[in-house]
Order: C-alpha cells, then sequence, then structure tokens
C-alpha cells in the first residue's frame, strides 16, 4: 500500500535488545561505519549480523597474522569461512596485513621473554599490538567510525572495561591494556550474550560458521605446544629438579621451557612410596635449574615473597586506583578472582598486595577488577 511505512523484522535482537548504540548518527543521514574482525569463527560472525541488523554500514576484515613454517597452516581455511560469513551477509571484504606487527609485537616478544625465563601472555600482546593497534589504524584510514571484535567483553557509557556476562567465556583478561581511547572507537557486540546465545543467534541468522568449535590455544596460532614451539628458537638443554632443600632429585630438558605452577614437563627420580605431587616453585635459567615443592610446604616457605607482589608497565583505563581499597585480581586466564590491594604506585609499576600467598611467575599479566570493571593491570616483574 502507497505511503506506508515498512516494518523493520529483527531476525536475532533489536538494536535495543542487542544494547548496541545505534548505527545511525544522531540529527545526520550518514551510517556509522563499522570495520568488524571476521576472524572466521562464531563469535565475530555474530557480531557481524547484530551490527548490521543495528543500523551500520558493516565492513568484514580478515586479519592476516604471521605463521611459521613448520606449522600446519590454516590461516587460509579461517579466511575462506570469513569470506563466506561476508557473502552471506551481502557485506564488503577486506584482508589486513598485521604480519610484520604480529611477528615483531607477539611472536618475538613472546620468544625473547621465555628465554629470559619469564611467562609472557602472548594473548594480551596480540590484542595491543594486532587487534587494537594494526587493525584499528587499517580501519581509521579508510573511513571507519569504530572497530568491532567478538571479545566477551563489555563497554559501559561512561567508556568502562567490563566483564563479559557469559562468565566462563569472559575475555577482559586480555584487554587489560585498552585505553579509554581505544574503548571510544570499539564496539564488543556479543559481550552482553552467553556462549548458548550466540550460538542459537548464529542460527537464527543462518551463518555459515554456526556450527563451527570454537578456536583454542595462542592467539591466531591456535593450539601451541609451548615446548614444541620454543625448541625451534631455543636449543633444548637437559638440567636438573631441585627440592627445597637444593637437593637433586629429578631432571628436565630446559628450564626456559617451564614455568612457576608446572606440574608436567619435568621428571622426579628419587621417589617415595607416598609422594605428593611436585610443581615448579622456582627456576634459574643461567643455571639451568628448577625448584619443585609440594602444595603445603610452599604456602609456608614462599609465603613472603609471594604476597606482595610488584607489577611495571601498568595500565589504568580509567585513571589509578585507590591505595588500600579492597579489590581482585585474576594472575591466568579465568583464574580464581584473589582478593588483593594497592599497597603503592610509582609511575608505571604498583604492588598488589594479596591476602593469601600467590605464585605467579616473572611476565605474567595481573589484571585487577572492581567489581565487574576491568581497572587495568600490569605484568609481573
Amino acid at each position: 500500500m502507497a505511503g506506508k511505512k515498512k516494518k523493520t523484522v529483527f531476525v536475532g535482537l533489536s538494536p535495543k535488545e542487542s544494547k548496541l548504540p545505534t548505527g545511525q548518527a544522531g540529527g545526520v543521514r550518514r551510517k556509522k561505519i563499522v570495520f568488524v574482525g571476521l576472524s572466521g569463527g562464531v563469535d565475530s560472525s555474530v557480531s557481524a549480523a547484530l551490527l548490521q541488523q543495528a543500523g551500520y554500514d558493516v565492513v568484514g576484515v580478515f586479519i592476516r597474522t604471521w605463521t611459521p613454517e613448520w606449522i600446519e597452516c590454516t590461516w587460509k581455511d579461517e579466511r575462506r569461512d570469513a569470506m563466506r560469513v561476508a557473502a552471506h551477509l551481502r557485506i564488503p571484504f577486506l584482508e589486513c596485513d598485521a604480519e610484520e606487527a604480529y611477528k615483531k609485537g607477539v611472536a618475538d616478544y613472546m620468544i625473547d621473554e621465555y628465554k629470559r625465563g619469564r611467562t609472557p601472555n602472548p594473548d594480551v600482546m596480540c590484542n595491543r599490538e594486532v587487534k587494537f593497534g594494526v587493525f584499528w589504524r587499517f580501519a581509521k584510514s579508510r573511513g571507519a567510525d569504530y572497530i568491532a571484535t567478538g571479545h566477551y567483553a563489555r563497554i559501559s557509557k561512561n567508556c568502562e572495561l567490563q566483564t563479559g556476562k557469559d562468565v566462563t567465556k569472559d575475555q577482559s583478561y586480555f584487554l587489560w591494556t585498552l585505553t579509554r581511547d581505544d574503548l571510544a572507537h570499539t564496539l564488543f557486540p556479543v559481550g552482553h550474550l552467553k556462549k548458548t546465545e550466540v550460538r542459537k543467534l548464529a542460527e537464527r541468522f543462518g551463518l555459515p560458521t554456526a556450527t563451527k568449535k570454537d578456536s583454542q590455544g595462542v592467539c591466531f596460532l591456535g593450539p601451541l605446544d609451548m615446548k614444541d614451539f620454543l625448541s625451534h628458537y631455543v636449543k633444548p638443554k637437559k638440567g636438573t629438579v631441585l627440592n627445597e632443600k637444593g637437593e637433586v632429585v629429578g631432571r628436565h630438558d630446559g628450564a626456559i621451557f617451564l614455568t612457576l605452577g608446572a606440574r608436567h614437563g619435568f621428571t622426579i627420580t628419587k621417589k617415595g612410596t607416598e609422594d605428593p605431587r611436585y610443581y615448579v616453585v622456582a627456576k634459574d635459567v643461567k643455571k639451568n635449574t628448577i625448584t619443585v615443592s609440594s602444595r603445603a610446604s610452599t604456602k609456608e616457605t614462599y609465603s613472603i615473597i609471594l604476597t606482595n607482589i610488584r607489577i611495571e608497565n601498568c595500565n589504568w583505563i580509567n585513571g589509578e586506583p585507590k591505595i588500600g581499597k579492597q579489590i581482585k585480581a585474576q594472575v591466568r586466564y579465568h583464574g580464581e578472582y584473589l582478593p588483593c590491594t594497592i599497597s603503592a604506585i610509582k609511575a608505571a609499576t604498583a604492588t598488589v598486595a594479596f591476602k593469601k600467598a600467590v605464585l605467579v611467575a616473572s611476565g605474567q599479566s595481573i589484571v585487577l577488577y572492581d567489581g565487574d570493571t576491568c581497572l587495568g593491570g600490569g605484568v609481573v616483574k
């Protein structure tokens, strides 16, 4: 009927239900342009579909990174799936070359840190250097107002980084290096959803990735045996395993391949009939030794060292947290939230005071939270 306004039918969620800002600029006819990082997985696919439904001018982008020659190439398969999603949604598809940035900022960084006897988090650096670095510059230079990813995290109206609704999938731990400026031009379309809801939406949108399994492992590289990966760049060197008394009780293939808390990767040769499980509590890369202990003795022997932890390269997303305020921290992805306070802040360093002894390795990220708001974090010295 002439003059009758066509009613919009939403396949997934309406813009209000999706909790996404509308893609229509207030008082301006131009749609907001958002470049979505299409990884070839279900989360980024649904992100693109939700943004399109919310009224954005969506462009799908596959971010191509570095892959060692000796690792089975899978990025071409992922790019094919990303292209299929873009074709299904009828959106433009581009490719962003982030190979150099990934090699230098993620892979080389990871290898160098392990050589120094530290335990880095490559996913944190991947987000900083690639997804919210190279990708944003690529998008901005092509007229984008926003970039979007399939991370399970949320951004408040006050530009605060918050945990994802699905606590089993929350990825805010990997995003602690982001700033308010980063968040101002970033969208996390699935952050307010549970994974089960994302899967259902993928089916309702008819996306070709609806039943695809979740990717695992290191950012862009996938499942990775770290010892095997590092052995291509560092020659294995047999060393000794010590107990807390300094006695030789076993052997290993290289201290750099092991991190604090590891329960595997070494062999105990002096065993008793009722020995507890051992895990790494210290290592000396120069001497190529590791020290192992049981959990009970570690709490007594290492409690002072592991209660007050200094972190460096700190980033505070919305200003420095209050000294002495009760907050919580994660020392590893999906680890337990541990009660703590910040006892000191000086320049880009801080001291985190835990109520109970915590086993962490230098190079690990400690991420701090006040409720469901991510305050930022730092790297263990």
